[in-house]
């Protein structure tokens, strides 16, 4: 292949497409083939036809010859009188020169020959013919009609025609034979062989001319690659296509699919022989299909497909998309799994920091007010410090038994004062010790709402988030006030988009509450927003799995 030159593979590849023929090769090969093919069939045609016609011609043509003879006064004696038969040689001589036939034969009422059968007979050869029974066949001259045929003379086949030679009474003396022998196929091609040479010519010419005009054609549509290397090049497009991780799916221009490897069949959940077939047929909603196939999308767009955040890439082939379009898809969730540990990590780096500020900070106040020797009010700078952070403390430890909340919201905590907002438990938080899966989906729920209310509040004085937790009869509740300006009624629902933010900015906004309602739905259970309040609700029951969702920093959607 042209594009791996250079290695041994490719030397060979090149070798192989050059040992064969060229696209033009192979084009006028064929058209040869077919223009020959056409002159043999044109040939065979034209030889039946000839023949057909010399026997229609020349049987008509005998037919008058042989009427003549029958009806010349000379061989109508020679019948009549057997004394006199001898002169019936030379009379069928002559006349037979003189027609231009091939066989020219007397014969009595009985058929047999009284003169010779082919050319150049004599008398002695009449007599010596005297007797001869001729093959009538089918013919019925000797009962006074006449008749036109093929038959054999004197080994040769020949166009026959019978004539009756009828007395002057009415009888039947015998009748006249002319004949003329029908060419073989060799003769017939021989007179035909310069038209037929003429024939090729032009169209061995016109064929040359179209298979090079077509093979030019043919190799400006596949970008000037022979046969061989389109045939290379689609089978290391398919073993590229299954070999690679992330999802693959080619859609023509009327919106079926061209092409789709495993994983992307896996995630949209597409039957076997999905090729040739719609999206809405495949089963594919319709949201998700105009995500796939959407032109001018920008990139790397996240679509939440089946439960699970996909990351798509949709490339239009052709002017505008006009032959269809390929796009990429890579599951989201595979990314937060490998980054689970991380995340934990940087949310722990993150509140020892903010801790670390914060106490610098209180060191600094308290380190200044023993400097002015004011110590009392340094005593009760520090009591009035360590009160908030101990209540804080006891307020978690005493309503969220289960430990994974319990320390996010602690480390939240730390971030909320850095920012100098208040953090706070509601009074009806109540939440029990829950299982695994469960606990790991509310840190994700808990963290991520917690985060977007910082943002929320973020730069604003007196800002407060207040967390409140418990269990219900739908399973465990989740709500998360701030006292930010709240989600306007109109954009309740858009918030929860993957990518959507009411803020500027690129990086990870737009993903926290995405990944707070597939959380929330891959569950069971639902989320949703009343101005400054969300709510999500998390069934205790429900199926989880799957890898854990990192908290993600999103603003206010």
């Amino acid at each position: 292949m042209r594009r791996l030159r250079g290695t041994p593979s490719a030397a060979i590849e090149e070798g192989r497409v050059r040992g064969r023929l060229t696209l033009a090769g192979q084009f006028l090969v064929l058209q040869l083939g077919i223009v020959v093919a056409l002159l043999i069939a044109v040939a065979g045609v034209s030889l039946a036809q000839a023949d057909a016609r010399f026997r229609a011609e020349e049987g008509r043509r005998m037919l008058t010859v042989a009427e003549a003879a029958a009806a010349t006064d000379v061989v109508r004696v020679g019948l009549a009188d057997p004394d006199r038969v001898g002169i019936l040689q030379p009379t069928a001589e002559n006349l037979r020169s003189l027609a231009g036939a091939d066989h020219l034969v007397v014969a009595d009422d009985r058929g047999r020959a009284l003169t010779s059968l082919g050319a150049g007979g004599s008398e002695a050869a009449g007599a010596d013919a005297a007797g001869a029974p001729l093959d009538l066949g089918e013919s019925r001259v000797l009962s006074g009609r006449a008749w036109i045929g093929v038959m054999d003379l004197d080994g040769e086949r020949a166009v026959v025609a019978h004539a009756p030679v009828i007395a002057d009474d009415g009888r039947v003396l015998g009748f006249a034979l002319a004949g003329r022998d029908v060419p073989g196929p060799a003769a017939s091609l021989a007179g035909s062989a310069p038209d037929l040479f003429v024939y090729l010519g032009v169209a061995s010419f016109l064929g040359v001319v179209g298979s090079l005009l077509l093979a030019r054609r043919v190799k400006r549509q596949t970008l000037g690659m022979e046969p061989g290397e389109i045939a290379g090049l689609a089978r290391h497009r398919e073993a590229m296509l299954q070999g690679i991780r992330e999802g693959v799916l080619g859609v023509d221009a009327q919106g079926r699919v061209a092409l789709v490897n495993a994983p992307a069949a896996d995630l949209l959940r597409l039957p076997a022989g999905a090729a040739g077939r719609g999206l809405e047929e495949l089963g594919v909603e319709p949201d998700t299909a105009a995500a796939l196939t959407e032109r001018g999308q920008a990139p790397d767009r996240v679509v939440l497909i089946n439960g699970r955040l996909v990351t798509v890439n949709c490339m239009p082939l052709g002017p505008q998309g006009a032959d269809g379009s390929v796009t990429t898809l890579r599951d989201h969730t595979d990314l937060v799994a490998m980054r689970g540990e991380l995340d934990a990590t940087r949310t722990a780096t993150e509140a020892l920091r903010a801790q670390a500020h914060e106490f610098s900070n209180q060191l600094h106040v308290i380190g200044g007010l023993i400097g002015l020797e004011a110590y009392g009010e340094a005593a009760e700078y520090i009591a009035r410090v360590g009160g908030a952070r101990t209540r804080l403390t006891e307020d978690v430890a005493a309503r969220v038994a289960d430990p994974s909340v319990a320390a996010l919201l602690i480390a939240k905590a730390s971030l909320a004062a850095e920012q100098d907002t208040e953090l706070v438990v509601a009074p009806g938080t109540d939440l029990p010790q829950q299982d695994g899966a469960l606990s790991a989906d509310l840190v994700t729920v808990v963290g991520n709402l917690v985060d977007n209310a910082l943002e929320a509040v973020r730069g604003r004085r007196g800002g407060r988030v207040e967390v409140e937790l418990a269990e219900a009869a739908q399973g465990v509740r989740v709500r998360v006030r701030d006292s930010g300006p709240g989600v306007p009624p109109e954009l309740a629902e858009a918030v929860f988009r993957r990518g959507f933010s009411t803020k500027g900015g690129g990086g990870r906004r737009g993903v926290g509450l995405a990944l707070i309602r597939m959380v929330c739905e891959r569950r069971g259970g639902s989320v949703r927003v009343e101005g400054a309040e969300f709510t999500a609700v998390l069934p205790s029951a429900g199926p989880g799995g799957g890898p854990d969702v990192p908290e993600e920093e999103g603003g206010r959607g």
